[in-house]
């Protein structure tokens, strides 16, 4: 679907576009496991929580460590930039552990309290933390990332740190464009200039491995968003076959997980 298709819209259909929560009927209780999953993962002997990397409430980031020398599996959490927190999503971690990496997750600060050029900065010297807790704790520095949904935006952005060596999208955004004329822009209050620059379907494409993977049960707009990020950079394309917004996490947090295991193999 073109901007002028999408804007021919009335403004429902544009948030109903968007709006996951509404889309997946069991959103909530999805939610409500895996924060039960985190918990137990949080008490994990290795588990490194809520070390500072920047001054704001938010810039934390967990490490768990791996055996010596090992790369990090790094996961950036999404809710559209204005919701949800890391905490909820330690569970992710679970496989990579299993799989000899070391594993870790990081917070940003949430719209509307931060414009999305900051959350992208904050990213950016997290991701050097935790290369740098790695390079302490005895491992490689290297950085295998992913997010997920406004995750994968974040993460996309962020291919050109010189820590990254592959990256994974899960269920992202790459085209700001459209998210300007949903409800999700009170809180980002986004402006046509910041979708040319701020997204990942304008941006240089990275000169490194990166997978753009979405669920065949997700909204259309989430799976054009995949797709087309996918065909703009060449790049390989993973649907998770009967995969909802949430429930494609799962594919991430397995040890055999598809999603796990091409970002592993990248």
């Amino acid at each position: 679907m073109t901007l002028d298709t999408f804007l021919a819209l009335p403004q429902s259909a544009r948030d109903a576009a968007y709006d996951n929560t509404a889309a997946v009927a069991n959103s909530a209780a999805q939610l409500q496991a895996f924060e039960a999953r985190s918990a137990l993962v949080a008490k994990l002997p290795q588990a490194l929580l809520n070390q500072r990397y920047g001054p704001t409430p938010r810039e934390q980031f967990d490490f768990f460590s791996g055996p010596t020398g090992s790369d990090t599996v790094l996961f950036i959490h999404g809710g559209y930039w204005q919701m949800r927190h890391k905490d909820t999503f330690r569970f992710v971690v679970e496989g990579a552990l299993t799989q000899g990496a070391s594993a870790a997750l990081i917070g940003y600060t949430l719209a509307p309290e931060a414009a999305l050029h900051t959350i992208i900065d904050q990213v950016h010297q997290g991701i050097a933390a935790v290369s740098t807790q790695a390079l302490a704790a005895g491992h490689s520095g290297r950085i295998r990332l992913c997010g997920w949904s406004a995750g994968g935006h974040l993460t996309a952005m962020a291919m050109d740190r010189p820590e990254v060596i592959a990256g994974l999208g899960i269920s992202g955004i790459y085209d700001l464009a459209p998210i300007c004329h949903t409800y999700l822009n009170a809180a980002l209050q986004l402006h046509e200039a910041d979708a040319l620059t701020l997204s990942p379907l304008r941006a240089q494409v990275p000169n490194k491995p990166f997978i753009t993977a979405y669920g065949t049960a997700e909204l259309p707009a989430l799976q054009a968003q995949s797709t087309t990020y996918a065909h703009y950079t060449n790049t390989r394309a993973l649907a998770i076959e009967g995969a909802d917004h949430f429930s494609i996490l799962n594919a991430l947090a397995a040890s055999e997980g598809a999603l796990l295991q091409a970002l592993l193999q990248a």
